[in-house]
C-alpha cells in the first residue's frame, strides 16, 4: 500500500465532480485520530440534515371552536441549520431540497370540562392542509383532552417550500386549548433523502 502526504485535494478546473475510490471501493476509512470532518450543509448523505424540533412555551387558549389554528411553536430544541421560524410564522423552510419526514404531536382540550369530541391535527405545506389527523367520539362521552399525532414524507424543494403545524378542536360548548407544550407536544421534521 502506497502512502499520499498532502494537505489539499482538488477536482479539475472545469469538473464540479471529485471522486475517491472507483466501483470496486468499498470503504472510505478516516483515521480514529480525526476529530472533525467538515461537510457544507444537506452535502453528506447518511446525515438527517437539515433537521429541527420545537415547541411552545405556553399552551394557546380561548380558540374559537371548530377552527383550524397555527401551533405557535416558539421555543426550539434545535436547528441544525437555522430553518425554522421560531418567533414569528412558525415554519421551516429548508434551504436543501429533498423528502422530509415531519411530524407533530399536540393536546387538545376543551375550555369546558368533558366537551371534547374531535380534536384534529394537521401538516400544513405552502400555507394548505397537506396531511390530517382525527379523533372522533361519541358526543355522549366526549373528553377533556386528548393527545393526537401526525406524521409525513413531504417533499420540500429546498427554496421557497414551507411546512406548519396546525390544530383543531370540536367542543360541544366552550373554546379550545391547543398545547405543544414541551411535555405534551413537538413540531419537528428531518431531510431522509434527495
Amino acid at each position: 500500500m502506497s502512502k499520499l502526504e498532502t494537505n489539499t485535494i482538488d477536482n479539475i478546473s472545469g469538473s464540479s465532480t471529485l471522486n475517491i475510490g472507483d466501483t470496486n471501493a468499498t470503504a472510505v476509512t478516516i483515521d480514529s485520530g480525526v476529530s472533525t470532518v467538515t461537510i457544507p450543509n444537506g452535502a453528506a448523505t447518511g446525515q438527517n440534515y437539515p433537521a429541527f424540533e420545537a415547541y411552545q412555551s405556553s399552551s394557546q387558549s380561548g380558540i374559537t371552536n371548530n377552527t383550524w389554528t397555527k401551533i405557535s411553536a416558539n421555543t426550539e430544541k434545535f436547528d441544525t441549520d437555522s430553518m425554522y421560524d421560531s418567533s414569528t410564522n412558525y415554519r421551516f423552510t429548508p434551504t436543501v431540497a429533498g423528502k422530509y419526514f415531519v411530524y407533530g404531536a399536540i393536546s387538545v382540550s376543551s375550555q369546558t370540562t368533558f366537551n371534547l369530541y374531535v380534536p384534529n391535527i394537521a401538516i400544513y405545506k405552502n400555507g394548505s392542509s397537506y396531511k390530517q389527523s382525527v379523533m372522533n367520539f361519541n358526543s355522549t362521552y366526549a373528553h377533556n383532552e386528548d393527545w393526537i399525532f401526525i406524521s409525513a414524507t413531504v417533499e420540500l424543494n429546498g427554496s421557497s417550500d414551507y411546512i406548519e403545524l396546525y390544530g383543531r378542536g370540536n367542543a360541544n360548548t366552550g373554546n379550545i386549548i391547543l398545547d405543544c407544550t414541551v411535555l405534551n407536544g413537538s413540531f419537528g421534521a428531518y431531510r431522509i433523502g434527495a
